[in-house]
């Protein structure tokens, strides 16, 4: 069992930064991915990092904003997100294991999640 605990959300201003991290119990020998879901939306997949960092997959959305990094000396992976727009406030969730072997669904383990907003 994996405990995976996000932080770093928050309310900021469009154009701005924030950095969530997502801090496992153990140390995660897997994909570890970010999703996120806004109110009346589905979930969906943000990015991806591979166990040992080597590679990450992004949502075509955001890529270029977005960096997704791991530390496994923390066990904790990042995701910097920059130039913030209001259509990405949501939920974001960390998860880890892709159980299903793809890098965007089908993850075992998932956080609680932490707020971001953007403002306008």
């Amino acid at each position: 069992q994996v405990g995976l605990v996000e932080s770093g959300g928050g309310l900021v201003q469009a154009g701005g930064s924030l950095r969530l991290s997502c801090v496992a119990s153990i140390r995660i020998e897997s994909t570890v991915g970010w999703f996120r879901q806004a109110p009346g939306k589905e979930r969906e997949f943000v990015a991806s990092i591979s166990r040992t960092g080597e590679t990450t997959h992004y949502g075509d959305s955001r890529k270029g904003r977005l960096t997704i990094s791991r530390d496994n000396a923390k066990n904790t992976v990042y995701l910097q997100m920059n130039n913030l727009k209001p259509e990405d406030t949501a939920v974001y969730y960390c998860a880890a294991d892709p159980v299903s072997g793809h890098y965007d669904v089908g993850y075992k383990y998932w956080g609680q999640g932490t707020q971001v907003t953007v403002s306008s």
